[in-house]
């Protein structure tokens, strides 16, 4: 009987992960960034670049899998960007944003204190992609 108490709440936890609302009002919100951070829950990353610095972290990310624009735009100069983890299907965001020369990025885990340094291989990951590291 307790197995199936704990398959059941594990089954309603990965539901809700999946199915809480996205909120673009509490995640899309300029990123505070004077210095590259490495935090539990996530990364900051101030990236001098050219003024296409964010178009091109654009395509990396709308290109990247389980990622989709929650809101913002290239022509707005930020975007925030919900990637899905594959299994469960985990929520992080990652909001970037061109200021002046300078690219800011903040990405964050939504559930969870530690991200175990998801967030940082991706945006990282991007960067290199993009051509910014």
């Amino acid at each position: 009987m307790l197995g199936w108490v704990v398959l059941a709440l594990v089954v309603a936890g990965a539901v809700y992960v999946r199915a809480a609302p996205l909120q673009p009002k509490r995640w899309h919100v300029a990123p505070q960034v004077a210095a590259d951070a490495d935090l539990p829950q996530g990364v900051r990353r101030l990236v001098p670049a050219d003024a296409m610095a964010l178009e091109r972290f654009d395509a990396v990310a709308r290109a990247a899998p389980r990622t989709t624009v929650l809101a913002g735009d290239v022509s707005e100069g930020m975007v925030t960007y919900v990637t899905r983890s594959r299994v469960v299907g985990f929520p992080d965001y990652t909001t970037a944003m061109q200021d002046g020369a300078d690219l800011k990025i903040f990405a964050r885990l939504r559930f969870g204190r530690s991200d175990l340094g998801v967030n940082r291989a991706r945006v990282d990951g991007w960067l290199r992609q993009a051509g910014l590291r």
